[in-house]
């Protein structure tokens, strides 16, 4: 575990990953080395904030908004998504 994610975090895509739009499969992915990572329409919304520049608080309060839905909830789905992608070494906190 890279450690513990808060509102404070500032996620960014670690260096060598990048979110793409695969055509063939019609979908958004994560490019890693080696592997490819599948992105549903919500964890894409999440990475695409991840810019470096904006905290979890900031991510999550745009998506809050943006799908009218409950911001605390929302972050902490946010927190929990970008842990796990922190836990994997994908992104950087």
């Amino acid at each position: 575990m890279n450690g513990a994610i808060s509102a404070q975090t500032i996620p960014a895509l670690r260096r060598g990953i990048r979110r793409h739009y695969d055509a063939t499969r019609e979908q958004n992915v994560l490019l890693c080395p080696e592997r490819v990572i599948l992105l549903d329409d919500i964890g894409n919304s999440i990475i695409e904030l991840c810019d470096g520049e904006r905290s979890i608080a900031a991510i999550s309060l745009a998506l809050a908004e943006r799908y009218a839905e409950d911001p605390a909830q929302v972050e902490a789905d946010v927190t929990s998504f970008v842990q796990e992608l922190s836990d994997k070494g994908l992104v950087t906190v």
